[in-house]
């Protein structure tokens, strides 16, 4: 009997093991991508001098992350993008939204975001990841008639967009640079977002506030402008960005999911 007992704890002993044995950690799964080298020969030559002043696309390419700071009145906003994917969260004081690879999600559990988060929610990324955006795939690119100002001639690069790319592919780019530095100086943009169809208005942000952030020149602010036509007139709105992050480490799907309270949103379908 005593023999019986001791052969049946030896061998619950040994299971226990086992089981424990077996447990492995949960752990959250980066996002990784291989990086390849760049044929640079794709794209304009005045671009690539562009890409170059601003630290180079292979540069831009090796990095997985970027996060920084707009400064509100009611707190800052925190805006987090994997460069890749292009899933991204913006982190407010009274609300957060993101997209997840596939829908736009927002918690507002006040009701006090009046925007349009399906507009918003990379809006400030394209304008902050200026220049390197614009190397990405489905692009047209052209030329553009210069930009004067205060008596200083800036050449152009036009953009467009082969047709299904992105959710506005109808909006057009067109990037100014500095002929001596080859930094970029102004963009004008229009917008088909809410209308569906192309636009003739262009509007312009000057960029001509720079930091570098790991070997990568970016803006510190910019700012848009009145005008008319190709003519600036003068500032109307500048946006800081503060305690900026371009990480080679990806975040985390698990950090762009939709929290439990927050809801997918839609936006304007384009035909």
């Amino acid at each position: 009997m005593k023999y019986a007992l001791l052969v049946m704890l030896f061998v619950g002993l040994i299971s226990c093991k086992e089981e424990k044995k077996t447990e492995q950690p949960t752990m959250e799964v980066e996002e990784t991508t291989q990086v390849e080298q760049i044929d640079l020969r794709k794209y304009p030559q005045g671009l690539v001098k562009i890409f170059d002043a601003h630290g180079g696309l292979q540069n831009w390419r090796n990095k997985k992350s970027l996060v920084y700071q707009i400064p509100k009145p009611e707190g800052a906003e925190i805006h987090t993008t994997n460069l890749y994917s292009r899933k991204d969260k913006v982190e407010g004081a009274d609300f957060s939204m993101g997209f997840d690879g596939k829908q736009v999600w927002l918690l507002d559990s006040d009701n006090t975001y009046k925007g349009d988060p399906v507009f918003y929610h990379n809006l400030m990324f394209y304008f902050y990841a200026m220049p390197f955006v614009l190397a990405d795939d489905g692009i047209v690119y052209g030329d553009s008639k210069d930009v004067v100002f205060e008596g200083k001639t800036f050449p152009g690069i036009s953009i467009s967009y082969n047709p299904g790319v992105g959710t506005s592919y109808k909006d057009e780019y067109f990037i100014h640079y500095d002929p001596e530095t080859f930094q970029m100086a102004w963009l004008g943009y229009t917008v088909s977002y809410r209308s569906g169809e192309k636009s003739d208005h262009v509007k312009w942000i000057r960029y001509n506030d720079w930091m570098k952030v790991s070997d990568v020149v970016l803006p510190k602010s910019i700012s848009w402008y009145s005008y008319e036509g190709k003519t600036m007139k003068e500032s109307q709105n500048t946006v800081p960005f503060e305690n900026v992050i371009l990480s080679e480490t990806a975040k985390p799907d698990s950090f762009f999911e939709k929290p439990g309270q927050a809801k997918f949103v839609e936006g304007k379908v384009q035909e």
